[in-house]
């Protein structure tokens, strides 16, 4: 049975850049509007519903255009899949106990070491990318919407490295935070329906279960870490520099001025993209892991 726990760090690599990649593709429309809503001012006269945002853009612009950022935020979601699944693995096995069983409160802090690795590693550059090219997309003369791969070199050189990592804090904030509950949530719900298992203790979850189990983890982790993503998508904008001195006086400012609710403008969408991507992301992951053993 010890043999079952054993992961392969280099599967674990494999199997999240998969999960990562699809799950990037198939959810990225709800991404696209969870960062339109953060980004528009409280006195713009526009819908908030996401879903006849989503409509409305793709009736009047194209389907294309519920894509704008999607190569870099796919690249970037491979990425943070494949590094957070591996650094995930790498510390739970760190530490697990000797029969390889890990307790609740290390499982989350597992999740946020892993988070605070693929937030450095390849969140930041990624969402500091793609919140620009929605950001530039909206206004009156985009820059950076010649082509996919010319106006993201060009976008990039006017960033810089600053601007590619403006925002670290917040992200790694995010980041740890999401992997800390997302993760910690789905080892703990996991282990226990195995343990509870009748038939075969230990045994893989199906998919099913595993679809249902992901998608609870990403609504838990859609309000409890909301007010962080509003304030990076804010950091990252075009000319955030200008209106904000740190992440701190970024909270500040928004709770001042447009008020506490603020924070969990974009939860819909981002909530239809977490439960969507924490089924697809889970279910892909341990079927790709069961392939590859």
């Amino acid at each position: 049975m010890p043999e079952k726990k054993k992961v392969d760090p280099f599967h674990s690599f494999i199997a999240g850049g998969t999960a990562g990649a699809v799950e990037g593709v198939v959810t990225y429309p709800f991404e696209f509007a969870k960062t339109r809503l953060q980004l528009v001012d409280k006195s713009a006269n526009m819908s908030r519903n996401p879903l006849k945002l989503i409509a409305t853009i793709a009736r009047t612009q194209g389907v294309g255009a519920l894509y704008t950022g999607c190569p870099a935020f796919v690249v970037g979601n491979t990425a943070k899949a494949s590094v957070r699944f591996l650094g995930f693995d790498a510390i739970k096995k760190m530490l697990a106990d000797k029969d390889g069983k890990l307790s609740g409160p290390r499982g989350v802090l597992a999740g946020l070491g892993a988070g605070l690795l693929e937030s450095v590693v390849a969140v930041t550059p990624a969402e500091a990318i793609k919140t620009a090219m929605i950001d530039d997309k909206q206004s009156a003369k985009p820059k950076y919407q010649g082509g996919i791969i010319s106006g993201t070199v060009k976008l990039v050189k006017d960033l810089g490295f600053k601007g590619i990592y403006a925002g670290v804090l917040p992200v790694s904030m995010r980041q740890a935070a999401n992997s800390a509950v997302r993760l910690g949530s789905y080892n703990a719900i996991k282990t226990f329906l195995q343990q509870a298992s009748s038939t075969d203790p230990g045994a893989p979850l199906s998919s099913s279960l595993t679809f249902a189990v992901g998608s609870f983890a990403g609504v838990v982790t859609v309000y409890a870490t909301m007010p962080i993503d509003t304030v990076k998508t804010r950091m990252q904008a075009l000319g955030a520099d200008k209106m904000y001195s740190s992440t701190l006086n970024c909270f500040v400012k928004i709770f001042k001025e447009e008020g506490l609710l603020t924070f969990w403008k974009g939860a819909t969408p981002r909530l239809g993209r977490l439960v969507l991507s924490g089924g697809i992301v889970f279910t892909i992951y341990e079927k790709v892991l069961l392939l590859l053993n």
